[in-house]
């Protein structure tokens, strides 16, 4: 065990070295694969507030259940009372048929209205169901419908539907994006290793001749590549951050116009994890299939 613990540290070792040789190079590299990771994350964390902020809008989708005529005005309030105990609800408003007539003749519609013998329209019931997921805004619309009191139920949900599909959609751009890139990465890394490779090719010919295995050659340069990865996420976190510091001014600005307070979140703990990870099983995966296919290649 303590000879493997010494055989890692020294390969490490030797990997912060060409690190530290390298240096114009490896700061080009960390900078490619910095720019690449924050692309993907950037679009994360956008999205990641925007969806925050739609939760924290004033303007919510509004079911309307207009009852039937013959439902008389204790039934439409026990009605009433009995979803608003639901959860799912949300606010419930209960609007008397003779309120709806008093709002239309103050539209300017009070000479048509006193033609009338009497008041045709009907009690409605109006909810703003909480948050804005449209299949439960849907579920609940259709629940209404089937109540033996409701003639008709108007569902304003345009809005929260559209949100939803923008939002899917950033998703999967962003997945898109991490792929498509983190392959574009493990080749530069790999493109980056095979150079440094065939540079110390005598090196490598000479340690073979005197004993060593592939696997004490190849350890160095995956190394080096998990740095660089290493490395290049910290820089990738650094710009996502430094991109929410810029823009969270003017969010701010936007958000106290419409009457509200906003500020935009970073990356949390978890998720700077995630990416720093990602990079370093990037930077690896990259060092390891170029190593492994230079080195059979000298063979």
């Amino acid at each position: 065990m303590r000879v493997w613990i010494t055989h890692h540290l020294h390969s490490l070792k030797i990997a912060l070295g060409r690190l530290r040789a390298s240096s114009a190079a490896s700061l080009m590299s960390v900078l490619v694969i910095g720019v690449a990771l924050s692309l993907p994350a950037s679009l994360y964390v956008l999205l990641a507030n925007a969806q925050r902020a739609a939760g924290n809008v004033s303007v919510q989708p509004e079911i309307t259940a207009f009852l039937k005529l013959d439902v008389d005005d204790m039934a439409a309030e026990q009605m009433a009372q009995a979803l608003a105990k639901r959860p799912d609800a949300g606010a419930v408003t209960f609007v008397h048929r003779d309120k709806g007539m008093d709002k239309l003749r103050k539209a300017g519609l009070g000479d048509v209205m006193a033609g009338l013998s009497s008041n045709p329209l009907p009690h409605a019931i109006t909810l703003a169901p909480t948050g804005a997921d449209p299949e439960r805004i849907d579920r609940l619309a259709a629940e209404l419908r089937q109540h033996e009191n409701v003639e008709q139920v108007s569902l304003d949900a345009n809005w929260s539907r559209r949100l939803a599909a923008i939002l899917a959609f950033g998703r999967e751009l962003v997945w898109l994006l991490a792929v498509s890139l983190g392959i574009a990465l493990a080749a530069i890394i790999g493109n980056t290793i095979r150079l440094q490779i065939y540079a110390q090719r005598e090196e490598i010919e000479v340690s073979r001749l005197i004993g060593a295995t592939d696997r004490f050659i190849r350890r160095p340069f995956l190394y080096f590549g998990l740095l660089q990865g290493l490395v290049g996420g910290l820089a990738a976190w650094g710009m996502v951050s430094l991109l929410i510091a810029l823009l969270d001014g003017s969010v701010a600005r936007v958000a106290l116009a419409y009457g509200t307070r906003f500020s935009l979140a970073g990356l949390a703990a978890q998720e700077t994890l995630i990416l720093l990870g990602l990079a370093c099983v990037l930077g690896f995966t990259g060092a390891y299939l170029s190593v492994t296919r230079t080195l059979r290649h000298f063979n």
